[in-house]
């Protein structure tokens, strides 16, 4: 993508209206058909013998990763987390990946994108705390510890659905740029570290991007914690949805 290109939005490829086609939806779609096809390839030939094949193992570990860090998180059973914090977590990583491809553009450079994943966020943090505790006992987190806190707790809620979605958005955008202007100054040696470098960082933005979201579904449950039979062991841990938080705040 041109240097002077702030954003994959602004790569018009068709316009008729109101309607247009950019860089951004057609390089979502290419990541979507990506982690489509690759998953039908991946499990249409599943083994449970000893001879496991190369992409089925490797499958295994990403979602073993997942399952690991999402009970540790939540101290719940990671089944029904898992759908949802397994989906960001491979979009952002495949689409930060496919980034070093020439002529590529990361559709997370995009601030419409990373918007829309930080509100498909927003809306789960509500959708799994009612599912645990029932609207009323979720409500009441709002006022807690007083009435007053009512703004207040929703203004955060908002906040930090912003700060999830410019976080994404800057650390992609900005390393798409840094290599880019280097490409330009000093030809294309330095530019290869700098997207190695670069690719390390997109996979570390989605599993900083999936923690989070993990960290804020638990602590919408926080009240459904604090009892003894949430937990598939027994009892939870008292601070459980404190310790996830301070494990999210990298």
């Amino acid at each position: 993508m041109d240097t002077s290109r702030f954003s994959p939005d602004e790569v018009v490829y068709y316009q008729w209206g109101f309607v247009q086609l950019n860089a951004t939806i057609v390089y979502t779609w290419v990541v979507m058909a990506i982690l489509v096809i690759g998953s039908w390839l991946v499990t249409r030939k599943l083994s449970t013998g000893p001879k496991v094949p190369r992409w089925q193992n490797l499958l295994e570990v990403v979602v073993g990763f997942l399952r690991n860090e999402i009970r540790g998180l939540s101290q719940q059973n990671p089944d029904s987390y898992l759908p949802f914090i397994g989906t960001l977590f491979l979009f952002i990583a495949v689409s930060n990946m496919l980034d070093i491809v020439p002529g590529f553009s990361a559709p997370t450079g995009s601030l419409s994108t990373t918007v829309a994943l930080a509100i498909c966020v927003f809306f789960a943090v509500p959708i799994y705390g009612i599912a645990n505790q029932g609207v009323g006992s979720y409500l009441k987190n709002y006022i807690k510890p007083s009435p007053f806190m009512l703004p207040f707790n929703i203004i955060g809620e908002l906040s930090r659905t912003l700060a999830l979605a410019v976080r994404l958005f800057g650390n992609i955008m900005s390393g798409t740029k840094v290599a880019a202007i280097l490409v330009a100054l000093v030809g294309f040696i330095l530019p290869i570290v700098m997207n190695l470098l670069g690719l390390l960082v997109g996979l570390i933005q989605a599993y900083i991007f999936a923690v989070l979201a993990m960290v804020y579904i638990a602590s919408g449950m926080r009240t459904r914690e604090a009892s003894p039979q949430n937990t598939p062991d027994g009892p939870s841990e008292p601070k459980a949805a404190d310790a996830a938080v301070e494990k999210g705040s990298i």
